[in-house]
């Protein structure tokens, strides 16, 4: 389980850039979508990485209170 924690936390870490990096982008009329640029050429790729952080937000959501050493004392 330790394993999939860990990729859930990276697509949410990577998730949360690239939206950070897309409102910032729109109040300078850029398109940061990172994810976006790496895979625009395929864009069923690109919406299956879009899947797994949404998933991955769904999975840190229910399993958090029983990862997090700091939730878990409560």
């Amino acid at each position: 389980m330790k394993a999939l924690h860990m990729v859930g936390f990276i697509f949410l870490v990577v998730g949360g850039l690239n939206w950070g990096l897309i409102g910032l982008g729109g109040f300078m009329n850029a398109d940061w979508n990172v994810v976006g640029m790496i895979l625009g050429s395929w864009p069923q790729v690109e919406w299956l990485v879009y899947i797994l952080v949404g998933l991955s937000a769904v999975w840190a959501l229910v399993s958090h209170k029983g990862d997090c050493r700091t939730c878990s004392g409560m």
